[in-house]
């Protein structure tokens, strides 16, 4: 059973299982474009998994932020981009999916 939802069902979902604090409000709406692009591009669902968003993503407000976890060899997102997916919120902050 699928049930298609909006920025506000999706934002609303990361509050119910207590993790609306996992990213900024403009983390969680470019998380919801980015799931909707890559519905797109491979023409089937994607189940909302909370839980799992939360533990294979990471949203960092700076490079200098991002730096701190993964060291300072990455000197761009630029870099960050070679070795994962980045999801570009602003200019300065943006999404992972962690490794």
């Amino acid at each position: 059973m699928i049930k298609t939802i909006n920025e506000y069902d999706f934002s609303k979902a990361f509050h119910n299982m207590g993790r609306g604090e996992q990213f900024s409000s403009s983390g969680l709406d470019a998380l919801f474009k980015y799931f909707q692009m890559l519905e797109d591009s491979v023409s089937e669902p994607i189940e909302l998994d909370v839980i799992a968003i939360c533990c294979e993503y990471a949203e960092y407000d700076s490079l200098a932020e991002f730096q701190e976890d993964y060291g300072s060899e990455y000197e761009s997102i630029d870099d960050i981009e070679r070795e994962t997916e980045v999801i570009r919120i602003d200019d300065d902050s943006f999404i992972i999916v962690q490794f």
